[in-house]
């Protein structure tokens, strides 16, 4: 008796298990098969309802799904796992309309009102807060 014949890479087992496959009951070969068919229509089940509820999702919030094959269309994209690169122009062109929007903050017409209040009411908390601390 060989106490290392089940170790590892060195066993009759595979032999055997092939064998118990091919000699296998036909009763029990055919409740194996109908077994295999129901779990995969269950999940083929599960994943039917698991779109509806992606797309009633890409609905609500007007999500377009996205096309797998509409990347492999394009061939300078071929092999490549980011987005396309700009061209000067188009780097140059952003750049130009980054430096005009610089120029222009979208500011409230009324900056001098606002302004005002604020002063104000940081007078009035710090009063109420000397008021409250010197009372003690």
């Amino acid at each position: 008796m060989d106490l290392f014949a089940g170790a590892v890479g060195g066993g009759d087992d595979e032999s055997k298990g092939e064998e118990g496959e091919a000699g296998e009951d036909p009763e029990v070969a055919e409740a194996r098969r109908e077994a295999e068919e129901k779990r995969i229509e269950k999940h083929r089940k599960m994943e039917e309802e698991r779109e509806e509820l992606r797309q009633g999702i890409r609905d609500k919030y007007g999500i377009k799904k996205k096309d797998p094959f509409a990347i492999m269309e394009d061939p300078d994209m071929e092999g490549r796992l980011g987005r396309k690169r700009k061209t000067p122009a188009e780097l140059a062109a952003e750049a130009q309309a980054a430096e005009e929007d610089e120029g222009s903050l979208p500011l409230p017409g009324n900056l001098g009102e606002l302004t005002s209040k604020a002063s104000e009411l940081k007078g009035e908390l710090t009063a109420k807060v000397t008021e409250k601390c010197t009372v003690q």
